[in-house]
């Protein structure tokens, strides 16, 4: 649900959104918000550098995402879009600490978590990374508002990197996909979250494993995530309005070629890729934090 109590009336609504994962997963929202909201500029980081964030320490996760936020802000997006699960699950808190209210910040959990918990869904599926299933994040966010339905979660570590490889819509993909989907953790459910922003990357996959085996929902994060961003816009009078078609910039801490591909795949293919290493800017011992 949008919300706007908090005036942002010092931010320029031709200001970009800046969006951030850990590879091209976030590029799932990115796609969508590009075409529910085309003449916005946006920024992408991808740390793929360090990716993927799914297998490290809380602390870890924390300090990459601060310097991310960090350029950002000094790049003056008026609103930032964690378009990662684990960075949502391990360091939405200290990025909210960071940010303090000064623009518009959304997660990828809660906008689906809601909309969840308002449906009809009785026993709901979680696919997601180690970190983000270890912080019970979707299971705590979706029972704070609805403790009938039952939430079952599922670490899903090796899809991440097969993604990344660009081997989606393999042999490899298809087995590791039955592997996860036939555990007995999944069994019985009707709704499954794809509790990473890589995952919508073989969401036709999982639909085709379900396809003639049971009625199974497949939530199609991206939508929800962006439609959350759109009304955030909207309500803080902040969406652009002039009609011009909005810039597309890219910046990764390593140019990989499975992100060109990916990328050029969704956007086109005249885009321009910059490096953009950042410097460790963030001290867990620091007030501001």
């Amino acid at each position: 649900m949008a919300k706007s109590k908090t005036s942002y009336s010092h931010l320029d609504p031709n200001a970009p959104i800046g969006i951030f994962d850990s590879g091209v997963g976030g590029l799932t929202v990115a796609k969508t918000l590009r075409q529910m909201l085309p003449q916005e500029n946006m920024i992408y980081y991808g740390d793929t550098k360090h990716l993927p964030y799914g297998d490290k320490s809380v602390e870890a996760i924390q300090e990459y995402a601060i310097r991310i936020v960090n350029f950002l802000l000094q790049e003056e997006c008026k609103c930032i879009v964690v378009a990662c699960n684990s960075a949502t699950a391990a360091a939405f808190n200290v990025i909210q600490k960071r940010i303090q209210d000064s623009i518009i910040l959304v997660d990828v959990i809660s906008p689906v978590a809601e909309l969840v918990s308002c449906s009809i869904h009785h026993r709901v599926g979680v696919i997601a990374t180690k970190a983000t299933v270890g912080s019970n994040l979707y299971k705590k966010s979706i029972n704070k508002k609805n403790k009938k339905i039952e939430v079952r979660q599922l670490a899903t570590p090796l899809l991440v990197p097969v993604i990344e490889e660009g081997l989606s819509e393999s042999n490899i993909s298809e087995a590791l996909l039955h592997h996860y989907l036939d555990s007995k953790k999944l069994q019985h459910i009707d709704a499954l979250i794809l509790g990473c922003t890589h995952y919508p990357l073989v969401s036709q996959e999982i639909r085709k494993f379900y396809n003639g085996k049971a009625h199974v929902e497949v939530i199609d994060s991206p939508s929800i995530v962006s439609h959350e961003v759109r009304e955030r816009l909207r309500a803080a009078s902040l969406l652009k309005q002039d009609g011009v078609a909005g810039k597309m910039q890219f910046y990764l801490s390593d140019i990989t070629p499975n992100f060109k591909k990916t990328a050029k795949k969704f956007f086109g293919k005249s885009l321009h890729f910059s490096l953009k290493t950042l410097d460790a800017s963030y001290n867990p011992a620091d007030p501001k934090y």
